[in-house]
């Protein structure tokens, strides 16, 4: 097994020399605390140094490294973590820090986050109480249950800065004047909680524990374990329970547990192919059907229509180009996959209980969870906090979890909504564990229209869920009236600000004419500043100009399971985990006059912030509008991750799926083509390409580096003279250990957390195939609680100047220059040789909201067809891919870059029918039997190829066929705009932006599709609107030239009105969506109809008018005859 020996913990990060200088502990190979002990003969244990160890000689190497961990027993109970510690995480999470260029970072220390009341303990503002000492009203300190801390036994209440000054000052407590005894609690005690096993209680009363004593007092450890029949401790010596190999057959290892090594390998993923009876025969139709085109098209070359090359050539050149346009699209869909996951497997091999890991304390790595918002006003704090909620109650190991806020409008309107979410999870959170709520968006859950009481055997479910919706129902209405509590408290406290300059200008004897000029800012729930954007913007208070800011809004979690109980809340929470995940809310700095790159620099500035305070190995990103619907998505994704061959994967995408959609689907909007169809083809090939959100990072593949080579690696290690912890250099043969800040920043705890988190993020080192792994239990080691260093880190590293000549946005991170950063940033992924992976659960795993109404829908798709054009034209372009992207997948990224240009083509070959029906000629001379064969061979290659994909992808039949019509419609109107805005960009250097110019707001407000009926007038329905009108006249314009001419060519006629009423047929979405709701058509598209088609007849009139073209027998005129 090719793998670092050591892995590098936070503490050796931060303290010089690696370790504390109280610490008696080393690390082991696999990342754990080993502790040095010697027995002595009274049967206790006593700790020894590293240097005891080396200056005794009857140790030998193998007691060395023996390793005993002492249960509680009634005079040996692991003691709480020390007073400081739990001072320095309180003021860590009671504080908003800022900072940013030329400016010192500061720490807002905050006894109030919003208005209402906070109850839950790791939550910044929690109630608590106060200060004992005179003119100090700060809240004392606080265990994990909200229990006051206090370090004294006469109960003096004190605060954490009033602790530190005494110790600071005179060491004596303020109440008892006795000096603290710091020792008792700064000990480095052994942490017990990681998997002690319990020794069973005593039946008698305290009396026994006394008689269990001996002569000297010290406790009788042997007539303790006699009595109680306990076994003494664990370690790396276990003794299996009686019986354990008894002869009674399987009665054999009742009690005992197995270690993970001694368990038959069972793989937590699963590679499963599509069925060789639908994909032989659909490989066989592209094979058919390339070979036809080839034919159909040198027989169209090669047989041109000498009365109308012009529109001969026209046709042949947009048919060459969608048969090269179908073959980018087609050949990719050659080995499309399916994946399954087992997560028994998973709980198996990470989190079940063993001899080294009695209570279960999970393996697993940790995750960061990234969620973007920048504007209040066009995504609403509810939804925003709906989402976070739904991460919060995620089914996944609590202290393994962080979740980010990305702020990117700095508004307070943000920050209390988000103080209110982590409020409401106090209650909602444990009531989804204990209820196993699904989905854990409260909004979602509380909408379903089903019956919430199915599967629900607890009998106190009703009444929880009857309070539960109390209590949300009063959060909404809080989250509802934000602005408006903003917007008093501001006027008050801007009034009283008024108030005092008026009252000093009098005392200084200023002229009272004079205005006054007070700034009108927005204020906090505590009475200060907000250091973000103000309502009223000012000089470093607006949207482009403000300090950046982080807050620990909910610290992290215990290690250990923390039980809730009977009357801590409105709901019993006996034996539920009652602890929230840490969350954080960032908003990084902006400045005028530095790019802040949108949402790509958003997303890295929070990489950068999470390396800091937590350093989770994989990221897990979300748009604000897109929830957890699968609490146990994270889990199945792990599967891929954690699996043999998991280290070489870069991330895990999964599928989007929508809500509020119209159940016509009228444009498409689930676009399941794409989701179901094509993305599972790429990921049979290379993986398939990042979509922006509901994916899952691998840390170390977001910072550019390559995918591991074990056998680079195994031989680096191999030759070095001892073993030595890996650095970020030895993943990189290019980079230089002086080159780490221009790729990365200045952050010198940001370039240490990079090896730390790759070997985080391998897999187990379970299976000999696995040649790149770690060991088992590495991860059960508890995070580093947070310090004030730690966190003001994290606000340098969320600067505006901090990417200043560093790589950030061209090799590290989101990918800056397009407007489709998640493709660009996939795309440089798979360059280096990574793979990804498309994780489509059973249960959705994430759902959001998408627009339904047409205008907003067709700048979606302009926004994603501009990305690609910028795509096309710059350094991102597959042509220029290295050779470690696959042919098959550079032929998927070309076409990514490629799509948008058959617009051109799509558009001339929507007019080719009316502009044959006005000229009276087709795009063949004549309609052969070779033509017609070639097309019939075609047509039915491309249904029974259909057919076939809709067999392995599961799309619906209307579901395709909504997928073709705004493919037609998309592709006539915003992919048309986008390459004329790329082209111009490119050439000119001009930059144009198609915005709406109007709209009209929907009748019905209770409808919930309300907005699908919406018409707002935009620049980007002109194409299809002229080639629906150009069509539709050339129908009626030919049909009256055909019946009024001498020789009626029926079969030109016939032929051309086929196509339009083809390319009709795909714009009829498009029709319906321009006249609303049925009956409420537009006025001017009316008369705009009209008057075009009444102008246009009247021309044709004037210049040809008809004439008599047959006599009948008895000699009057016959205007026109059938045939």
């Amino acid at each position: 097994m090719a793998s670092f020996s050591s892995q590098p913990s936070k503490k050796a990060i931060r303290t010089p020399g690696g370790s504390n200088g109280g610490s008696q502990g080393s690390r082991s190979s696999n990342g754990q605390t080993v502790k040095f002990a010697r027995r002595t003969s009274s049967g206790r244990y006593i700790s020894l140094s590293r240097e005891d160890l080396d200056v005794s000689g009857d140790i030998s190497g193998d007691y060395m490294n023996y390793t005993v961990h002492i249960p509680p027993t009634p005079d040996n109970q692991p003691m709480d973590t020390s007073v400081a510690v739990k001072a320095e995480e309180q003021y860590v999470s009671n504080s908003l820090f800022t900072g940013g260029f030329n400016s010192v970072t500061r720490a807002h220390l905050m006894d109030k986050v919003t208005e209402s009341e906070v109850t839950h303990p790791q939550m910044a503002g929690a109630k608590g109480s106060s200060c004992a000492m005179p003119a100090c009203g700060g809240k004392i300190m606080k265990d994990e249950r909200g229990n006051d801390v206090i370090p004294c036994e006469c109960r003096f209440k004190i605060c954490r800065d009033c602790y530190l000054d005494a110790l600071k000052e005179t060491g004596l407590c303020p109440g008892c004047k006795e000096p603290y005894r710091v020792g008792d609690y700064d000990d480095d005690v052994p942490d017990f909680s990681s998997g002690a096993l319990p020794l069973p209680a005593p039946n008698k009363g305290d009396n026994m524990t006394m008689m269990k004593r001996n002569q000297t007092g010290d406790f009788d450890h042997n007539r303790w374990l006699f009595e109680t029949s306990g076994t003494y401790g664990y370690g790396n010596a276990f003794w299996p329970q009686d019986d354990v190999y008894g002869d009674d057959g399987d009665e054999g290892l009742r009690g005992g547990m197995l270690e993970n090594m001694d368990k038959p390998w069972k793989p937590l993923s699963r590679k499963m192919t599509m069925p060789a009876s639908i994909m032989s025969p659909y490989r066989l139709l592209i094979a058919v059907r390339l070979v036809v085109l080839g034919f159909f098209l040198n027989w169209r070359v090669n047989n041109p229509n000498e009365d109308a090359r012009w529109l001969w050539l026209m046709s042949v050149v947009c048919e060459i180009w969608f048969a090269f346009s179908w073959i980018l699209d087609q050949i990719p869909k050659l080995n499309p996959v399916n994946r399954s996951t087992d997560l028994d497997v998973l709980r198996d091999k990470f989190e079940m209980p063993s001899p080294s890991n009695p209570t279960g304390r999970s393996d697993l790595p940790g995750i960061d969870m990234f969620v973007s918002t920048a504007d209040p006003e066009k995504e609403p704090p509810l939804v925003t906090a709906n989402t976070i909620l739904s991460i919060l109650a995620v089914d996944y190991p609590v202290e393994k979890v962080t979740c980010y806020i990305s702020d990117d409008g700095g508004a307070l309107l943000t920050f209390e909504a988000m103080a209110e979410a982590c409020s409401f999870a106090d209650l909602w959170v444990p009531f989804c564990r204990k209820h196993n709520i699904e989905p854990r968006n409260p909004d979602t859950y509380f909408s379903l229209r089903v019956d919430p009481t199915k599967n629900k055997s607890r009998p106190d479910f009703v009444k929880d869920r009857r309070r539960i919706k109390r209590e949300y129902d009063e959060f909404k209405v809080r989250i509802n009236g934000l602005p408006d509590s903003i917007r008093r408290r501001s006027d008050a406290f801007n009034a009283r600000e008024e108030m005092k300059m008026l009252k000093h200008m009098r005392e200084s004897g200023a002229d009272p004419l004079e205005p006054i000029k007070i700034q009108k800012a927005t204020w906090m729930a505590d009475g200060t500043h907000w250091p973000g954007t103000w309502a009223s913007p000012a000089p470093e208070h607006s949207k482009g100009d403000h300090a950046g800011i982080l807050q620990v809004m909910l610290q992290p979690p215990s290690a250990d399971i923390l039980m809730g109980g009977a009357d801590d809340k409105i709901i019993d929470f006996t034996d539920v985990d009652i602890r929230l995940p840490m969350f954080v809310y960032v908003s990084r700095e902006k400045r005028p006059g530095y790019d802040h790159n949108k949402k790509a620099g958003a997303m890295n500035a929070l990489v950068r912030a999470s390396a800091i305070l937590s350093n989770g190995p994989f990221i897990l990103n979300l748009d604000c509008d897109h929830y957890i619907y699968n609490c146990k998505a994270v889990r199945e994704g792990m599967c891929f991750m954690m699996d043999r061959g998991g280290e070489n994967i870069c991330y895990i995408q999964f599928p989007q799926r929508f809500e509020g959609i119209d159940p016509s689907d009228r444009y498409a909007n689930h676009n399941t083509v794409f989701f179901d169809g094509q993305m599972r083809a790429l990921d049979g090939v290379q993986g398939p390409v990042y979509v922006g959100t509901g994916c899952m990072f691998r840390r170390f593949a977001l910072y550019g580096f390559e995918p591991p080579n074990p056998d680079k690696y195994e031989q680096k290690n191999n030759n070095g003279a001892e073993t030595r912890p890996p650095t970020a250099t030895d993943f990189d043969p290019d980079l230089d250990l002086n080159l780490l800040p221009k790729r990365f920043g200045n952050s010198t705890m940001l370039a240490e957390s990079i090896p730390i988190a790759e070997y985080q993020g391998r897999p187990l080192a379970d299976h000999p195939a696995v040649k790149y792994g770690r060991p088992p239990g590495a991860l059960r080691v508890p995070r580093e609680p947070l310090d004030v260093t730690t966190v003001a880190e994290g606000v340098s590293v969320i600067s505006c100047w901090y990417e200043d000549k560093t790589e950030w946005g061209d090799r590290v991170g989101w990918i800056y220059g397009s407007v489709t950063e998640d493709v660009v940033t996939g795309y440089r992924m798979h360059n280096r040789g990574w793979h990804s992976v498309y994780c489509v659960t059973k249960r959705d795993a994430f759902r959001g909201s998408a627009p339904i109404n047409l205008t907003d829908r067709l700048h979606q798709v302009l926004r994603w067809a501009t990305g690609s054009v910028e795509i096309f034209f710059s350094r991102n372009n597959a042509f220029l891919a290295s050779g470690k992207l696959k042919i098959l997948q550079r032929l998927a990224y070309l076409n990514v870059g490629i799509y948008p240009f058959t617009s051109i083509f799509l558009i001339v070959y929507c007019f080719l029918p009316a502009l044959s029906l006005f000229s009276g000629f087709f795009i063949v001379q004549h309609l052969s039997i070779a033509f017609l064969a070639y097309l019939l061979t075609i047509t039915i290659c491309l249904i029974m190829l259909a057919i076939l994909e809709l067999r392995w992808s599961g799309i619906a039949l209307e579901e395709w066929w909504r997928n073709e019509q705004f493919w037609l419609i998309s592709g006539t109107s915003a992919h048309f705009a986008a390459v004329v805005q790329g082209l111009l960009k490119v050439i000119a250097g001009i930059e144009i932006s198609f915005t709406l110019t109007s709209k009209s707001a929907g009748d019905d407000n209770d409808d919930i599709y309300a907005e699908l009926y919406l018409v707002k007038w935009t620049s980007l329905m002109i194409p299809p609107i002229v080639i629906a009108m150009t069509n539709i006249i050339a129908i009626g314009f030919a049909f009256i030239r055909t019946i009024y001419s001498t020789t009626p060519q029926w079969s030109k006629f016939i032929g051309g009105a086929f196509f339009s009423f083809w390319v009709l047929a795909h714009l009829y979405p498009f029709a319906k969506g321009l006249m609303g709701r049925r009956g409420k058509t537009p006025t001017i598209v009316i008369v705009w109809s009209g008057l075009i088609a009444i102008t246009l007849s009247l021309l044709w009139m004037a210049i040809s008018p008809p004439t008599a073209t047959a006599t009948t027998a008895d000699g009057s005129a016959r205007g026109f005859q059938f045939p």
